[in-house]
């Protein structure tokens, strides 16, 4: 490396340094052989994807039963027809998994916040949101839906909603939010137990300490599950279609019993797979700069 003086009075003594670096003629040796061999390995990684797609291509198009999967599965036709529609279904989807996830983050933390209250005094509350996740975490989300969808209009009681998008919307939120209690219990307890000591210390209470020590930790731990959480609740909103609502999966449906062509349900399913797939990606994202933020604050 070499540095060169320049003249005072022309900035900050961190700036001349940053303006007079000069690296030396091995770092940028070592930097052009760096892309070199990035572009060598981005060039082979390319070559060998276009082969390989070249030859499932191949092997698909020339199988004993492809045409008829193709005129059974991937009609052009009926995927134009169906993809406006299965669109349109999509929003109602789009609108579940926001105001059921808002409903399942709230009631997750308040049942996690009750499993993990000290003293003889909650032992029935602590009791009462154990049997909670426990019987909804075993409980089958599709004999869920079943029963409240279907089972509850059936008890036609007075001030009951019969709409399936609420019913499943509930279905949903109570399933859910079993799961969801979990992964903040399981935050909540990976704090030690110093740091609740701590806030004691400093004069809080057991609420503020909860409120404002240990709980902000906790969540900022359990981010990479939670969006996996909702990454699931996003496809099992297609599951309000059992009770006649007519959202992306139905919409599908609809023209499947119609035509008996199945390429309504490949529409469908890739408009969810294309949903899914940012939040997957974004999931890992924050996975991956939470564990770099902890190993840098480990080597400290």
């Amino acid at each position: 490396m070499t540095v060169v003086k320049d003249e005072p009075g022309g900035g900050s003594a961190e700036e001349d340094m940053r303006e007079a670096y000069v690296p030396s003629q091995r770092r940028i040796e070592r930097e052009r052989y760096k892309r070199t061999r990035s572009r060598r390995a981005t060039a082979i990684a390319a070559l060998s994807t276009l082969v390989t797609g070249v030859v499932l291509y191949l092997v698909v198009v020339n199988a004993p039963g492809w045409p008829r999967t193709k005129e059974t599965f991937f009609n052009a036709q009926y995927a134009r027809e169906a993809f406006p529609k299965v669109l349109e279904g999509l929003w109602l989807n789009v609108r579940l998994l926001l105001i059921c996830g808002v409903a399942v983050l709230v009631l997750g933390m308040l049942i996690a916040v009750a499993r993990t209250l000290r003293g003889p005094v909650f032992f029935p509350l602590r009791a009462l949101a154990a049997a909670y996740t426990d019987f909804f975490r075993g409980l089958p989300l599709i004999i869920n839906l079943m029963i409240v969808v279907l089972g509850v209009p059936a008890l036609r009681l007075q001030g009951v909603t019969v709409d399936p998008i609420l019913l499943g919307g509930t279905a949903l939120t109570l399933t859910y939010s079993a799961y969801v209690a979990e992964v903040f219990r399981a935050g909540i307890e990976s704090i030690h137990p110093s740091q609740r000591a701590a806030a004691r210390s400093l004069g809080l209470t057991n609420r503020q300490a909860l409120r404002f020590v240990v709980l902000p930790q906790a969540v900022r731990r359990q981010v990479p599950p939670l969006l996996n959480d909702l990454v699931s609740l996003q496809k099992d909103t297609g599951l309000v279609s059992i009770g006649g609502a007519v959202d992306a999966v139905r919409a599908a449906d609809i023209i499947v019993g119609r035509s008996l062509n199945y390429t309504p349900y490949i529409v469908a399913g890739l408009v969810f797979v294309a949903l899914t797939i940012p939040m997957t990606r974004f999931t890992d994202w924050v996975t991956a700069r939470m564990d770099r933020q902890r190993a840098q604050g480990g080597t400290i």
